[in-house]
């Protein structure tokens, strides 16, 4: 369960194509733990940023942005101005968990004889692979700095996981998801 999300878009005067009468203030959001995607509304007077961090979970008491989430939505649902603020906040959640993501470097092991789970990931290699699992054997990276440290062919190891992302959000018939559940 996802217990906060990062502000995507904010329609302060809710859908245009929403009833005139009931129009209420609408935001999307991606929860910062599975990647879920939402449609928010926020409380009366709250103020609210593209790129906030705001609370989703059970806990009423410390919702101070949310009012209540409205329903989840899929990535075509999203607004233009939303998916292009996709990679951006992407970006940022994974640079503020990266021992998470830099276990997935450290720990991902071969899906088949053939493939390799690393290889999963939009624009990595098979010399740029070697690469990664032949350092990961001398030890295991600390972050994304010590992994293009030692792997000169990987220049933005972040970038490669967020672009994942974005395609686990965006294509629905992938075979293999890693990171959205």
């Amino acid at each position: 369960m996802e217990e906060y999300a990062h502000i995507l878009d904010y329609l302060a005067q809710g859908l245009p194509s929403g009833n005139f009468t009931k129009r209420e203030p609408l935001c999307y959001a991606v929860g910062e733990e599975e990647f879920k995607l939402f449609e928010i509304v926020p409380k009366a007077n709250a103020v609210i940023n593209l790129g906030d961090r705001v609370y989703i979970g059970k806990d009423a008491s410390m919702r101070a942005h949310v009012d209540h989430i409205k329903r989840r939505v899929g990535f075509e649902e999203l607004t233009s101005a939303a998916k292009a603020e996709l990679d951006f906040v992407v970006l940022d959640i994974v640079m503020n968990e990266q021992p998470k993501f830099i276990r997935f470097y450290n720990e991902s092991e071969a899906i088949s004889l053939r493939k390799h789970m690393l290889e999963e990931l939009p624009g990595l290699g098979k010399k740029t692979l070697i690469s990664i699992l032949d350092e990961r054997k001398k030890g295991a990276f600390k972050d994304f700095a010590d992994m293009g440290t030692r792997v000169p062919l990987l220049k933005n190891p972040e970038k490669l996981i967020v672009r994942r992302i974005v395609m686990e959000l965006s294509d629905m018939s992938l075979k293999h998801y890693i990171f959205v559940r």
